[in-house]
């Protein structure tokens, strides 16, 4: 009996993991899918992906979109992350921290987290710009391309930033290769300094400027940065990191800490 009841939760469990990477995946695509689809590009079984689909679908977690059953993230979940949003103080704070930064420093300025292995833009702010400079809010992008990406794996030890990161994204859009311990390097610089300033790895015209905001364990939670067209960057270095330090000390500890009252 036990043997059957551990091989029901495993199945259980394989498919809430399963699920999980649907829904990931759609967020990542961007764009509305068949469940055919979706079964082939996850390499998953065509069964438990249409399986799962419908019951995403009757849970209102995804919704039919597009027409040809094409199917794409659901408003269940925009009501599931209000009702997280509404349980912290921060993004009450971040908001007013990065329309701070970017009415200080004309710039675009970003509040950035760690999602799974892979940085992503939580919240932005544009700046005073006739041009976009930004990754957009919720894009998964790899951690070597980022200047936050250096502050945010900071905590770990050299090898587990090696297990952390897969190998395939220390391959830079323009096709270089990124050696590991280059960016280890670069990481352990990030740590002594408390900061990380680059030229954009992404694209050949924008500088990026990092600092952490500290969680409860006194590592980077979160980061505070800021995209500026890269002569504007340097030459106002030292002002735009003394915005960005004096905003991130305001929001140290609230990537965790529950609102009050």
């Amino acid at each position: 009996m036990d043997a059957v009841q551990d091989e029901a939760a495993g199945k259980r469990a394989r498919g809430l993991d399963r699920a999980f990477e649907i829904l990931d995946f759609l967020r990542q695509k961007r764009q509305a899918l068949k469940p055919n689809e979706i079964a082939a590009q996850i390499g998953a079984p065509r069964s438990s992906v249409y399986e799962l689909v419908n019951l995403l679908l009757s849970n209102g977690i995804l919704e039919f979109t597009g027409g040809e059953g094409r199917v794409y993230l659901g408003r269940k979940l925009y009501f599931l992350g209000a009702a997280y949003e509404n349980h912290f103080d921060f993004t009450r704070e971040c908001e007013a921290a990065l329309e701070q930064l970017a009415d200080e420093t004309r710039e675009t300025a970003q509040f950035c987290m760690l999602d799974g292995n892979r940085y992503t833009v939580v919240r932005m702010r544009e700046g005073a710009r006739p041009f976009r400079i930004s990754t957009d809010v919720g894009q998964s992008v790899p951690i070597p391309w980022t200047a936050s990406g250096r502050l945010l794996v900071a905590h770990l030890s050299d090898q587990d930033i090696l297990n952390f990161i897969p190998p395939q994204d220390f391959r830079l859009p323009n096709g270089e290769w990124l050696e590991p311990q280059t960016f280890i390097a670069e990481v352990r610089q990030a740590e002594r300094e408390g900061l990380f300033t680059f030229n954009s790895i992404v694209d050949s015209f924008t500088h990026c400027f990092a600092v952490p905001v500290r969680g409860e364990e006194g590592h980077a939670a979160a980061t505070l940065c800021l995209v500026t067209p890269r002569d504007d960057g340097i030459a106002n270095r030292d002002r735009y990191l003394d915005c960005l330090k004096k905003a991130a000390a305001g929001l140290d500890h609230a990537p965790t800490r529950p609102k009050r009252g």
